[in-house]
């Protein structure tokens, strides 16, 4: 498959038993937009056929923003089955949801409004409460109702969990060395970002690297290095958190733009 890379091409010494990552590099960050929003809908149709329910966790960020608009436009939307979707995010500001950073407004402005859903089939972070570590429990509470498993146990799966990286390397709100890339156990935590002098709600790593599928939208320039550090580096996942995804367990799926994917040693 043209821009379709297996990373058995690629020097991982360090990966052993990891995933091994596809990747496929496209031209531009429109590009990776629609490549991500066709994943969706076939992902969709193949979780909704399988079980009636595809179970996804959005993403912030300009590159998912630009999906979710395609996704929420004629052409796009009636290919998906939006009633059998649970919409869930995998980290929030500790903003309302009204707020211009809130990852939840973003989505809900781009797509959510627009598509014949119910209410209860969007399950938001609270990350505005007071209690942020309460609010990480009660979602974790919401996941498992949800999933119909114990809230105490092994996270269930995702049928896809959206993500992005930072010109940092962090994914979701896991930013390099904080407290949050050492949790063994829960499934969702209040994470303290000291250099942004903030408090992020996020999945942790084992809820990430149980997923069915990951797929990372990566575009920019900006981005070159770090990804080229996390694809192709040594072992640094506490400096460099996207590289967690490595270890997972289902289909992770990178798509890069050009620009992001210039330093890259495989072509």
């Amino acid at each position: 498959m043209p821009g379709l890379i297996r990373t058995d091409t690629i020097p991982f010494p360090w990966l052993n038993h990891m995933s091994t990552p596809i990747i496929r590099r496209l031209p531009d960050p429109e590009s990776v937009s629609q490549a991500a929003a066709e994943e969706f809908i076939r992902l969709a149709a193949e979780c909704i056929s399988a079980r009636g329910k595809f179970t996804v966790a959005l993403a912030g960020g300009s590159t998912p923003k630009r999906m979710y608009q395609l996704l929420g436009s004629a052409g796009y939307k009636e290919r998906v089955n939006w009633a059998r979707v649970e919409f869930f995010w995998g980290d929030e500001r500790c903003v309302p949801s009204t707020h211009a950073d809130s990852n939840f407004r973003m989505a809900n402005e781009a797509f959510l409004q627009s598509l014949p859903i119910c209410s209860p089939q969007i399950h938001r972070m609270q990350a505005e409460r007071e209690d942020r570590d309460q609010a990480a429990e009660d979602y974790q509470a919401e996941i498992a109702r949800v999933f119909g498993v114990y809230s105490n146990g092994q996270p269930p799966a995702f049928d896809l969990i959206l993500v992005g990286m930072g010109g940092d390397g962090h994914t979701l709100s896991l930013f390099p060395h904080t407290a949050a890339l050492s949790e063994s156990t829960r499934w969702v935590v209040a994470n303290r970002v000291e250099k942004l002098q903030t408090f992020r709600l996020t999945f942790t790593v084992p809820m990430l690297n149980r997923a069915s599928n990951v797929l990372f939208c990566v575009a920019g320039a900006d981005k070159a290095i770090p990804l080229v550090e996390v694809l192709e580096g040594p072992a640094d996942g506490n400096r460099l958190p996207s590289q967690r995804s490595l270890a997972g367990q289902g289909v992770l799926t990178w798509l890069v733009d050009e620009a992001a994917a210039r330093e890259l040693k495989a072509k």
